[in-house]
């Protein structure tokens, strides 16, 4: 059965998310807020496109399961699919394709979705109308990728592995000359991530992280050496002030690009 992209809820959110990418990588906020607005638009709770989307999420997200329960959790998922109407989810995805045309073209669907023959096989599987022994063996399939062990960390499904985020960090790298860490790396994927979920999870993970550079610009502090270093001592508090007022602050692409240049001085003075 021939998949259809523009049927596909998932991809079309992992499409929306890689034009983010290119609007932080570009600086262009104007496309940002457009985009935000797009995705805040079709996939916030109560929405048929968000539920299905959620689901999608369950699977994908989940690997190394007995094979007993990755059946339940299929089982489980295709249950909950049945309360959201086709209807409803065809006419959402119409109004979403028919904004991301105007918006980007049609070069939008041509986005590169790392996992797109994952979300292909989903997509296939929620579709009552695929012949019964397609979607058998499809759930086979399904079971499989649940029940295995997740390959090396470069191999794993992420959307914030595409080659749009790969671009992203190549124009960080050219700014900055060095190589991100993988707590720049972690901050860059949970904010580029984050426009799906009005930044809930960039906040509870910006709350954890600013708790640690505090933690670890206040041990610099109380060290000997630093003590020894006048004009770092002071530069060391006017960093630790300013992480304190990140909680006053609205979080924008200013924000995270200070916390990336902090997290790099603390990994400096760490070692």
């Amino acid at each position: 059965m021939r998949h259809n992209k523009k049927r596909n809820t998932a991809f079309l959110f992992e499409a929306l998310i890689a034009e983010m990418t290119k609007a932080v990588v570009q600086g262009d906020l104007k496309k940002q807020a457009r985009t935000r607005k797009i995705i805040s638009k079709h996939f916030k709770k109560g929405t048929a496109l968000y539920e299905e989307l959620q689901l999608y999420k369950a699977v994908l997200e989940t690997r190394g399961l007995e094979r007993i329960v990755a059946e339940k959790l299929i089982f489980e998922v295709k249950a909950q699919r049945k309360f959201i109407l086709d209807g409803d989810v065809f006419e959402e995805q119409t109004e979403l394709v028919r904004d991301m045309g105007e918006e980007y073209s049609k070069s939008v669907f041509a986005n590169f979705v790392p996992n797109y023959k994952d979300l292909a096989t989903l997509a296939q599987l929620f579709n009552p109308s695929a012949p019964i022994k397609d979607r058998v063996l499809l759930e086979s399939k399904v079971v499989d990728y649940l029940s295995s062990e997740p390959k090396a960390a470069k191999e794993k499904m992420k959307p914030i592995d595409s080659l749009t985020y790969k671009t992203f960090v190549s124009k960080f790298n050219e700014k900055y000359s060095e190589t991100l860490s993988e707590q720049q790396k972690k901050l860059l994927s949970t904010y580029i991530s984050s426009f799906s979920d009005n930044g809930l999870e960039l906040k509870i993970y910006l709350n954890e992280e600013i708790g640690r550079l505090k933690e670890e610009m206040q041990k610099n502090l109380d060290s000997q050496e630093l003590s020894e270093d006048a004009t770092m001592k002071e530069s060391a508090k006017r960093i630790l002030s300013e992480l304190n007022s990140y909680s006053k602050k609205e979080i924008n692409t200013g924000m995270i690009e200070s916390l990336l240049k902090i997290q790099d001085l603390v990994l400096e003075m760490n070692s």
